[in-house]
C-alpha cells in the first residue's frame, strides 16, 4: 500500500491564489508593524526606529537567505536588479517609511495607515506616467471613492482616552500628519513599481535584502548629517523600545515586504496593492485596545468607502 505523508493530505493552494494570499498576509504584517513602530517611536523617535528596524531586518533577511538559498547575501543579483531594487529601497524605505513613521507622531497609527490607502491609486498614476498605462472610467471612479473615503475618516475628530504624548511633537498637527501620510503612500507606490521593474524572476527575499541595504545606506548618511548617532546609541539601552522595534522589523521590512514582493511577482500589481490596502481595517482593533482610541461611525464608514474604492479600482 502506498504511504502518504501529512503533506500529501493537505489541500493544495491553487497557483493563482498564492499572490493574492501573500498580499493579504502583507496587510496583516503591516497592521502589526504599524502598532509596534508607533509604540517604539513614542519612546526613541522615528528616525532612530527607522535605522534600527532596517538593521534588524537585514540580519533576519541574511539568515533567511542562508537557509532558503544557501547564500546570505544577494551577490547573484544582476546589475539591472541592483540598480532598480536599490532605487526602490531609497524611495520606499528612506523616503516613504520615514514620512509614515513621522506621521504616526501627528495623527496616530490608524489615520496614518488609512492614508496608505492612497498607495494603490498612486501606483496606478506612476504606472501611467512610467509605463503608459491608461486608466479606465471604472478605475477613475475607484480612485475618487478611495480618496473620498480617506477624507471622511480624516475629517472625523478622533476621540482618545489618555493618549500618550510623543517626544517629537507637542501638538498633533493634523495637516502635517496628513501630508506625511501622503508622502508615505507615495513612497510605497513608487517603491512597489520600481521593485517589480527590477526584480523580474529574482528571489523576493533576496530582492528585499537589496532594498534594505539601500535603505540602511541612506539612513547612515542622514544620521551623520544630523549628528544623530549619540541618540541612536542611547536608544540601545531602552529594552522596551528595542522590543517594539524588533517586532516591527520582523512583521514589516522582513516578512511583510518580502510577502509584498512575492505577491507582485505572482499576481497583477494592482490586485496586490488593493489587497494590501486592507491594512487600515486590520489596524482599527489594535488602536482601540492599545491606545484607547474610539472609532466613530464616520471613521468606520470612511474606511469602508476607501477600501471599497480600492477594490473597485483594481478588482472590478
Amino acid at each position: 500500500m502506498r504511504r502518504r505523508g501529512i503533506a500529501g493530505k493537505l489541500p493544495r493552494v491553487p497557483t493563482q491564489l498564492t499572490g493574492p494570499l501573500a498580499a493579504l498576509g502583507t496587510a496583516g504584517c503591516w497592521a502589526a508593524s504599524t502598532l509596534a513602530f508607533d509604540a517604539a517611536c513614542q519612546r526613541i523617535g522615528s528616525l532612530t526606529v527607522n535605522m534600527l528596524r532596517l538593521v534588524i531586518a537585514f540580519v533576519l533577511l541574511a539568515a533567511a537567505c542562508q537557509l532558503l538559498r544557501g547564500r546570505a547575501l544577494p551577490l547573484d543579483a544582476s546589475a539591472h536588479a541592483w540598480l532598480w531594487l536599490a532605487l526602490s529601497g531609497l524611495v520606499g524605505f528612506a523616503f516613504g517609511d520615514l514620512c509614515l513613521l513621522r506621521a504616526y507622531a501627528f495623527i496616530g497609527p490608524r489615520l496614518s495607515a488609512l492614508m496608505m490607502s492612497l498607495a494603490p491609486p498612486m501606483t496606478a498614476a506612476i504606472g501611467w506616467l512610467l509605463l503608459g498605462e491608461r486608466l479606465s472610467p471604472r478605475q477613475l471612479l475607484g480612485m475618487a471613492l478611495t480618496v473620498g473615503g480617506i477624507a471622511v475618516a480624516i475629517l472625523e475628530r478622533p476621540r482618545t482616552e489618555a493618549a500618550p504624548a510623543s517626544p517629537e511633537t507637542s501638538g498633533g498637527h493634523r495637516v502635517a500628519g496628513v501630508a506625511l501620510g501622503a508622502g508615505g503612500a507615495l513612497g510605497q507606490a513608487g517603491g512597489l513599481v520600481l521593485s517589480k521593474l527590477g526584480m523580474g524572476s529574482y528571489d523576493p527575499v533576496a530582492a528585499t535584502q537589496v532594498r534594505v541595504l539601500a535603505g540602511i545606506a541612506a539612513y547612515v548618511v542622514l544620521l551623520f548629517a544630523l549628528g544623530w548617532w549619540p541618540r541612536v546609541q542611547a536608544s540601545l539601552g531602552d529594552r522596551a523600545a528595542l522590543g517594539w522595534t524588533s517586532a516591527g522589523a520582523f512583521f514589516g521590512p522582513f516578512l511583510g515586504v518580502s510577502l509584498s514582493l512575492f505577491a507582485v511577482q505572482r499576481t497583477l500589481a494592482g490586485v496586490a496593492a488593493s489587497l494590501m490596502a486592507t491594512t487600515p481595517i486590520l489596524v482599527i482593533p489594535g488602536v482601540v485596545l492599545l491606545r484607547g482610541e474610539r472609532v466613530g461611525w464616520g471613521g468606520l464608514a470612511g474606511t469602508a468607502v476607501a477600501v471599497g474604492g480600492v477594490a473597485l479600482l483594481f478588482l472590478g
